[in-house]
Parts: C-alpha cells; structure tokens; sequence
C-alpha cells in the first residue's frame, strides 16, 4: 500500500508548526512587554495544538479499515482540507492572544479608544488628551440664580442632595439646559440625561469605575481630566480641568457630581439627592 500521501500530509503539519513558532516570535511588543506567563501560555497552547493536531491526523488514519484508507488517500483533497482547518484553528488561537495583550498591557488598551455615552456624556478612553491649563471657562450663558427661580426656568425638575442640604450657589446655563449647584468643594451639574451628548471627557488609564447610585448604575472617574461641554447650537466648548467626578442618571435627568475624592463619598451625597 502507498503511503505517500499520508507522509505528504503530516509533513504539511510540521511545516505549519515551523511557521508557528515563526509567527510567536514575531509578535512583538513595544517595551514594556506583555507579562512572561502570558507569553509563555500563549507559546505552549500554540505548539501542544500543532502537536496535538498532528498526532490526530495520525491516529485517524490507522483506525481506518484498510479499504478506507486507499480511498482516502486517493482523495487529493484531503490534506489541504486538514490543513485550512488546522489554520482556522491557529488564527482563532492568535486573536486570543491579542485580546490577552489587550487587556495585559498598556500600550495595548491604549491602542483601542472606545466611546461610552451616558447619561449625557461621552467619554472617549484611550490615549488620554492633554491636560487643559489657565484660567476656566463658564458655561454659556451661565448666570446666577435662586433656587426657586431656576426650578421655573427649566424643562426638568431639579433636586438637592440632602447630605449636603440648599446649596451656596445656584446657577442656570445654556437657556435652562444646565443648572449648576455648588457647596464648598463639590459641584452638581444638572441637565436633560436624554440628550445624545452635552459634556464630554476624554481619559487613559486608570479606567472608569462602573459603580451603583441609588439602585442604578453610574460612573467613576477618579483623575483629574479635561472637560469639554456641547452647547445647543455651536461646536464643543474647553471648559477646565475636571477634578474625581461620579456620573449618573436619576429619571430623566442626567447627574454630574464633581468634588469628593473617594467613591464612597460621592455615593453617599447621590444616594441622598431627592
């Protein structure tokens, strides 16, 4: 009986473990590089998947009945058939790894930039943009007011967290769009939550924090970062720089609290905003 076929095959198999280990070697990282498990896991499932996929092609051929075998020797489609499956299976195994080396290093998050909007705000994280500097900028058309007159002046009812009780300041931007409380230190931003995008931020590492806000789910940021506001009519506006912000929804309304350093203080001023 002629064998040549088989050896053709399993050949192949060698062949694709050389580029294998080729290509393990070839995926390099910019310093610093991947942790040396994660390379080192990534490298041994590559070659025990090319070994193991080898000696499969072996075992199933002498369980054949002899008659079997001839056929499937005669069946010039056999081997590459084998082998664009066996690649199918390397290429699943690679984009594994990238995610891996996504989520391992940072130079590897870093090259991704996805874009959560929420509650009325759109965070771009990636690569983080420069710090703003000098002097802030006000809303537009930001003026001070009472309480009772910024209630009048809006399409959605404002409240007040009772941790902190009435507020110092009170002031309504962006004809009623916005209304800001401010105490010693912290400051509320107010606004429809509905909206596709009225503030935006862009942040690297450290990442934002999903946290829970009165049975919801909100958002922290802890690092100081630049705040970018998008008026009702007009392009984005650079405000300042924004120091730890908590970002929540409360109905309709979009929540923006900015001052407190540590989420369980910021969680405990939302928890009590009625």
């Amino acid at each position: 009986m002629n064998f040549s076929n088989d050896s053709d095959d399993i050949s192949g198999f060698g062949e694709l473990e050389d580029e294998l280990r080729a290509l393990s070697d070839a995926l390099a990282v910019p310093e610093p590089s991947p942790p040396a498990d994660v390379a080192r896991a990534v490298r041994a499932t590559l070659e025990r998947d090319a070994s193991e996929a080898a000696a499969r092609g072996v075992r199933q051929r002498f369980r054949l009945r002899p008659s079997a075998l001839g056929a499937r020797f005669r069946s010039r489609g056999s081997a590459p058939e084998a082998r664009r499956r066996f690649r199918s299976r390397i290429a699943a195994i690679v984009a594994a790894f990238l995610v891996v080396l996504v989520a391992a290093t940072p130079q590897g998050r870093a090259a991704v930039v996805s874009i959560l909007r929420f509650a009325g705000v759109e965070i771009r994280v990636g690569e983080p943009a420069p710090l703003p500097s000098g002097a802030p900028s006000p809303l537009p058309g930001e003026r001070r007011v009472t309480l009772p007159e910024a209630r009048t002046q809006v399409r959605f009812p404002l409240l007040v967290p009772t941790a902190l009780g009435d507020p110092a300041d009170v002031r309504i931007a962006d004809g009623g769009r916005v209304v800001s409380m401010f105490w010693p230190g912290i400051r509320l931003d107010q606004y429809d939550g509905r909206l596709q995008s009225t503030w935006r931020k862009e942040l690297g590492p450290p990442w934002p924090e999903e946290v829970t806000v009165d049975g919801v789910i909100g958002i922290w940021i802890q690092q100081p970062h630049g705040l970018q506001y998008t008026p009702a009519t007009g392009p984005p506006q650079d405000l300042r720089l924004a120091g730890p912000t908590l970002i929540w929804q409360h109905g309709p309304i979009g929540m923006r609290l900015e001052g407190p350093t540590t989420t369980v203080e910021a969680r405990q001023i939302a928890n009590s905003v009625r």
